[in-house]
């Protein structure tokens, strides 16, 4: 379950007056206080007809009277045991709506067939159980009285008083109760529709249909057939009693004639009653049969059928609706068509014709016209006149009826241009047309410009129709996005020779290889590097190329194709196989289509060969600390010293697919951007930028000199990191451009410092287990949905108070010993995480909790802390835990420690 808004607390009502937002108890009790008020109205109803016609006396109905309660409890304790039964799928829904959580779907779609199966269960229970049950416990209580209590019941008064509950109290109860929830079960299938995508298969087979049919047959035979019976039975019954109590003594043959005038009327008046139910359920039957043969039809997909008209009822109206919505359902199907057709054309001068024969066919019309705008001179054209002459008009983009639509974007339907004075006749007069009506409507694109004006000449037949606006309407639609695809298309023609263009003028090599690691594409840079010629390499496979000593490039490939993940390599050595060898930083990028499929990958080769580069890299990216001391030690100077310095490695998430998005200028362009912001800060807290590779930006604090606060300058930087980061996103935000997200792991720990390399190319930097750990860390971000990650030897070495909780207990690969990892949290706000205090308090609850194997109270705080900001991911990552090992217990080894596999 998923949590959703809370719905309304106070109670809505419906149009009819049914309130809609009933809680599950209210709307359990309501069905059984239907079923009470049911039972007390055939108690009145069996009360009623025995009073006038049983002629109980006052001690008899005494015991009636007495004996009712109870019998009545004792078939309504069953019946209410019975409705809770029926009702539980519909509570357990509802009480899922009042917990704020959507139901699963299984649960939705059960309730919503309980709940329309609910009235026919009821009316099953009245009729078949609780009908004959109280008839039958009745009469024998009745007869029990004459047998104890001398109660003196006649046998024709204890049978009547049976057949009145079973002809007419049962009956009114059973329809009393169907109706009523049938009318209080809409609103609740109406608020679980509202939370169900469908009828699941399993409970589509539950549902009861119930034809009007049987129900006016129901109501034909209990309502008017058995009553009728029992009154005809009775009546000779009653007439033989007065006429013995007045001393008469009546035999059978002085009966006879009012017996036969009874059984007369009774089989008239069943007659009747039982054919009017047949034959008005037989038209609703034939009726509805063709209604729902054509609609499975249109199913089908036969868009082919009418329904003919031929009574004045209802179905009169619902067999009209039916042709009108058929036939737009064929003018939908046509215009799909048309624009399917169109779909597939590229070329714009080929389109523009093709418009224009769809639209004259769609309107049985004479002629059209495109008119589109040329941005150059502001200037309405149209290179295509459906039929004439003229291949090309040009008018101004005010001018004429085409630029009055230009201008107001409204629709013109003009029955007479030759009467309005905007109407151009020269173009007539210059090609012997007559233009008798004109349908002109304005072509906007989806960002709601008008791009041009489609024109509609002469409709077949007469003028014009509203109808026949509505249908150009939806076909502009389609030519609006015909036309921008064609425009499309050249556009990224016109982008991939301008990005071609980039991969030539660019310094760095650039390789791309497909998922069978072919090379597709080498700019010049490329080629220059490695000394081969385009046709060397185009379609080579990647290990010809990058073999025996080069096979490290390889070997990056496929780690990346592995992982998915950026593979890099610093001042590494490419042999050129003719003596020489070139030395480049080396990074290798996953390509990822925009389904998030893996398409091949793109090799990066940046030649650092010569002193010039050197010299740049010395000036652009290494603080003046660092450049100072590398002057004093000389360059030629090797070796290092051991030093305890943090590391902060930060990366941007998903850079491959921005890079792909943006294209070559865009990226670097907010990549200087980027790194415009972070160095700032870095800088402003006594960091020292070790390196940028590729994306990624490598700090240091502590360098060439150990401070007191170097941990906390690294996590303060961290946080600053973020809050820059938060304000170039809004001003990206507010520019139309895409949000960068980046990570941030540190460590802290003695690693070795100085100059690395060789004679002839060297680097300061630093190299240890804590500079891997930091970049695990950083990595680590993207599993655990955090931003920042600390190692505990960060944390050990914090002198000032930040706000840290702690993650968990990680191996990261490459390592043996565990370490933990907490998340800085100093740079959220309320609107980035909501209830913090409140989170983190019952998630670090849930985590002591989870140290002690207590899974199942863990789960529950972390439940809690999940409460106040869901989208905290390492609360729902613990809590996902706890349900596996819920489920499936540790053993006595198990150690709280979580193993990282990957980078």
């Amino acid at each position: 379950m998923v949590s959703i808004p809370n719905e309304a607390t106070s109670e809505q009502v419906s149009s009819d007056g049914v309130p809609s937002h009933r809680t599950a108890k209210q709307t359990h009790w309501l069905f059984i206080w239907i079923y009470i008020w049911g039972s007390l109205a055939a108690v009145a109803v069996t009360f009623f007809l025995a009073l006038v016609g049983l002629e109980f006396s006052g001690y008899q109905w005494l015991l009636v009277i007495f004996v009712t309660p109870g019998i009545m409890i004792s078939y309504i304790i069953p019946d209410i045991y019975m409705i809770g039964r029926h009702y539980a799928p519909i509570g357990k829904a509802l009480r899922a709506l009042e917990a704020g959580q959507t139901p699963a779907n299984a649960d939705a779609s059960k309730a919503i067939v309980r709940a329309l199966n609910l009235p026919f269960y009821s009316f099953l229970r009245v009729t078949l159980f609780h009908g004959p049950a109280a008839s039958l416990l009745l009469g024998s209580t009745l007869f029990i009285n004459n047998w104890l209590l001398d109660a003196n019941f006649f046998d024709w008064q204890i049978f009547g008083f049976m057949l009145t509950i079973f002809f007419f109290a049962a009956p009114a109860h059973a329809i009393f109760e169907f109706f009523a929830i049938a009318k209080y079960v809409v609103p609740i299938v109406e608020r679980l529709w509202s939370h169900c995508d469908r009828i699941e298969p399993e409970h589509h087979k539950e549902l009861i249909s119930i034809k009007l049919r049987n129900k006016l047959l129901y109501l034909s035979v209990f309502i008017t057939a058995l009553p009728l019976l029992f009154f005809a039975a009775s009546i000779p019954l009653k007439v033989d009693i007065v006429l013995t109590d007045l001393g008469f003594d009546v035999g059978l043959a002085q009966l006879t004639p009012l017996l036969t005038w009874v059984i007369g009327v009774v089989i008239v008046c069943m007659g009747g009653a039982l054919s009017m139910s047949a034959l008005t359920a037989s038209e609703v039957s034939r009726s509805a049969s063709q209604l729902a043969g054509a609609m499975r039809a249109v199913e089908n997909g036969d868009l082919g059928n009418d329904l003919r008209i031929t009574g004045t009822d209802e179905y009169a109206e619902l067999f009209r609706g039916f042709n009108l919505m058929v036939s737009s359902l064929r003018e939908e199907v046509q215009i799909l068509e048309l624009s399917h057709d169109l779909a597939g054309e590229l070329n714009l001068d080929v389109l523009l014709g093709r418009i224009m024969g769809a639209t004259t066919e769609l309107l049985d019309a004479d002629r059209s016209t495109l008119f589109l705008l040329d941005k150059k001179t502001g200037q309405l054209f149209s290179r295509i006149a459906g039929g004439l002459e003229i291949h090309e008009i040009r008018i101004s983009a005010d001018a004429g009826i085409a630029g009055t639509v230009f201008q107001t974007q409204k629709i013109e339907n003009i029955e007479n241009p030759y009467e309005d004075p905007r109407f151009n006749r020269e173009v007539d007069q210059s090609t012997g047309y007559r233009t008798k009506s004109i349908l002109a409507m304005p072509i906007i694109n989806k960002s709601g410009d008008c791009i041009g004006v489609t024109q509609v000449l002469n409709k077949h037949g007469g003028r014009f129709l509203p109808k026949d606006e509505s249908r150009l309407g939806a076909f502009t639609a389609q030519i609006a996005v015909a036309l921008e695809n064609a425009q499309l298309f050249e556009d990224v023609l016109n982008e991939k020779n301008y990005n071609d263009g980039i991969l030539r003028s660019t310094s760095d090599g650039i390789i791309t290889l497909d998922v069978a690691n072919k090379i597709l594409t080498a700019n010049d840079a490329a080629l220059a590097i490695i000394k081969k010629q385009r046709n060397e390499v185009i379609n080579l496979p990647a290990d010809e190329l990058f073999t025996g000593a080069n096979s490290w490039v390889l070997n990056n490939v496929r780690r990346v194709n592995r992982t998915q993940l950026r593979e890099i390599a610093v001042e590494m050595e490419l042999d050129l196989g003719t003596g020489e060898a070139a030395s480049v930083n080396l990074a290798v990028n996953p390509l990822i289509d925009v389904t998030e499929e893996n398409i091949g990958s793109m090799i990066v080769l940046e030649d650092i060969t010569s002193e010039k580069r050197i010299k740049s890299t010395m000036a652009r990216y290494m603080s003046a600390e660092v450049a100072e001391q590398l002057l004093a030690e000389g360059e030629a100077v090797l070796g290092g010293k051991n030093q305890n310095v943090s590391i902060l490695f930060s990366d941007v998430r998903g850079f491959t697919t921005i890079s792909e998005a943006l294209g070559a200028r865009e990226t670097v362009s907010m990549l200087n951007e980027y790194f415009e912001e972070m160095v700032d800060v870095i800088f402003q807290h006594h960091g020292v930028l070790d390196k940028f590779i590729g994306d990624a930006i490598m700090a240091l604090f502590g360098v060439p000199f150990n401070g007191e606060h170097d941990a906390d300058n690294a996590v303060v930087t961290a946080n600053g990191m973020f809050t820059a980061l938060s304000e170039l996103n809004r001003r990206r935000t507010i520019d139309g451009k895409d949000l960068i997200r980046i990570g941030v792991g540190i460590s802290t720990g003695d690693v070795i410092v100085g100059n690395i390399g060789s004679t002839k190319r060297m680097e300061y930097t630093v190299i240890g287990d804590s500079v891997n750990l930091g970049a695990r860390l950083e990595g680590a971000t993207k599993f655990y949905g955090t931003n920042i990650l600390v190692s505990e030897f960060t944390k050990a070495q914090l002198k000032n108070k930040h706000l840290l909780r702690e993650i968990d207990l990680l191996k990261v690969k490459g390592k043996n010993d565990p370490v933990a990892i907490y998340e800085a949290l100093d740079h959220f706000t309320e609107d980035s995480f909501p209830s913090m205090g409140k989170t983190v308090a019952a998630y670090e609850e849930g985590l002591g909790l989870y140290r002690e194997s207590n899974f199942t109270g863990a789960l529950d705080r972390f439940r809690e802390a999940l409460s106040f900001h869901p989208g905290d991911k390492p609360t729902r990552i613990y809590a996902e835990r706890c349900e596996h090992f819920i489920e499936n217990p540790p053993g006595p080894e198990w150690d709280g420690i979580w193993v990282m596999t990957t980078k």
